[in-house]
Order: structure tokens, then sequence, then C-alpha cells
């Protein structure tokens, strides 16, 4: 049986680790370094980076910060947040990190994708989505770039097989209308996609509860569940909430 994985992710804004819900009225909660390594002590199976100004500032990936955050955890690292060129994706991976996401670049420049995947191998590049409930869409879901700022246009299971069809090894699948929250994932969403792409999918935004974890794991068909606030807050610990899957019938690593 798969083993399903935990993935803790930091979202990093001016160095720092921050927290906010529906990506707004975000809080500094911590140094980036310190917690990776913490999370990766207490047994997190990855661990992911977002830099969540990158793109709209215009500016590449910290890569001073990558490397001393790589230094510390010896689990597939993935990072996102302002890689928008092969160079960028180059000098990331050589910092330490085994994965790219790409979200905004992605959307405005599919193919990166491509480009990235054949070079790298489709292991390396993770389509990063914001996803919000959209009447309009075909699936009732839209896509947007710029941590949630700007609209694209697209439907987002299209754009799911669309990045899939271009080289995406896998999708972070990030419901825009559940983050921070701690309701519950988009359990609809993640089993939509999931069924749809034949590539690894990780359900992310409004994980409160293990019992959040086990739904989407096992009714979403996701891979692997994105967690923050569970975490950051120490009201969870990363080795507490998989002692629970593992009792709610969920495989994970121990």
């Amino acid at each position: 049986m798969i083993k399903k994985r935990i993935i803790v992710c930091l979202d990093v804004k001016d160095g720092r680790t921050t927290k906010g819900v529906k990506f707004q009225n975000n809080i500094d909660i911590g140094d980036p370094v310190e917690m990776a390594a913490e999370y990766y002590r207490q047994g997190v199976d990855e661990l992911v980076f977002y830099d969540i100004i990158a793109s709209a500032r215009g500016r590449g990936p910290i890569l001073d910060l990558i490397s001393k955050v790589a230094s510390q955890v010896f689990i597939p690292f993935c990072v996102g947040g302002g890689i928008g060129t092969i160079e960028d994706i180059r000098s990331t991976i050589l910092a330490g990190a085994e994965k790219v996401s790409l979200n905004s670049q992605a959307v405005k420049n599919p193919g990166l994708i491509t480009e990235g995947a054949r070079i790298f191998g489709n292991q390396c590049i993770v389509l990063g989505m914001d996803v919000r409930k959209d009447p309009t869409k075909p699936s009732g879901y839209g896509t947007t770039i710029h941590g949630g700022r700007v609209d694209t246009g697209l439907d987002a299971l299209e754009w799911a097989k669309k990045g899939v069809s271009l080289g995406a090894g896998e999708i972070v699948l990030n419901s825009m209308d559940a983050d921070g929250t701690k309701n519950g994932y988009d359990i609809e969403l993640t089993r939509m996609i999931s069924e749809n792409v034949n590539v690894p999918v990780i359900a992310s935004g409004g994980g409160g509860t293990p019992e959040h974890l086990a739904d989407v794991l096992k009714e979403g068909k996701a891979d692997a569940a994105l967690i923050a606030t569970m975490v950051h807050s120490g009201k969870y610990t990363v080795g507490g909430i998989k002692e629970d899957l593992k009792k709610s019938g969920v495989a994970v690593r121990l």
C-alpha cells in the first residue's frame, strides 16, 4: 500500500514565516530555518517553502534562505514563489530544493513547465494551484494567481489537466475558500482533480484536525495533505497527527 504523505508548508514573507486566513491578515510566526528543523525532527515527510510575495514584487527566489532551510532537512523540499525562468529553477535546485512549485509563472508562461520537466525531470516540477469556487466555470472552480489577487479566467480542472500534459509531475491544490480557516479541506475539489489526473495531488487549505486530513486522504483521494496552522499553533505535532491517521486506517510513514 502506498503511504500517504504529510507535508508542512512554510509561507515566507520578507524572510520570516507568516500565516494568514484566505491569504490575508498575515502575521509573523517565526524563523523558517528553525521551524524547518523542528518539523524535520517531528517526522514530517516533506517540506514546502512558499515565498508568498516574490511573484507580486517581480523578483526571484531568496536563494540564501532556501540554502539555510535545505541544510536543516533531509527529506524532499519544494520551493515556490518567483520562479519564472529555467535559471531560477536551476539555482533553486542548486540551493538545495528537490522540487520547484510553479504557480503564477506557469499560468503566464506554460512553456516553463515543459522546459523545466525536460531539463530537470517531471518529478522536479510541481504545479501550484490557488483555486476558488466559481459557478461560471464548467468545473465550478476557477484559478487565481499572485496569492489569490488575480483571477486568471482558467477553469481549475482544465488547467490541472493541461499542467500535467505539459509535464508537471505533481499538483499542490490549494482551496482559497478554505485556506487558514481550519474548517476542513475542500473534499469535492480534491476528489475531482485527483480522479482526472495521473500524478499525485496534494490537498492544501483548511486542515484543522487529524480528522480533516483523514477525510481528504480517503474521501478526497489525495496522495498527501499539506498542513500549516495546525502545527504552527503548537496544538498538534506531526508525529501526533500521524498516530491519529494510523488509527483512522490511513497508511502513513511513522
